[in-house]
């Protein structure tokens, strides 16, 4: 859940939700994540607020983004 009124900026909990989901296996390896505006619906957040967050999961190695096809879990 998203705490718009928590000290935390909203895409850290975002990325912290997300990589939740991935470390339970909810997002398997391979398989995209939600896609932004999935994202944005989901979390009532803004479009640069849920790309801040998957640029995050990109730079900790748990996504990668292909172009033109979504951004998938990265195999651990």
């Amino acid at each position: 859940m998203i705490d718009l009124e928590g000290p935390d900026p909203l895409y850290q909990q975002l990325a912290a939700i997300l990589r939740g989901r991935i470390e339970s296996g909810e997002l398997q390896p391979n398989r995209p994540i939600p896609s932004v505006a999935q994202l944005q619906q989901e979390y009532g957040l803004a479009r640069g607020t849920v790309l801040h967050a998957v640029e995050m999961l990109k730079e900790e190695g748990l996504v990668r983004v292909v172009k033109g096809r979504g951004t998938f879990v990265v195999s651990q």
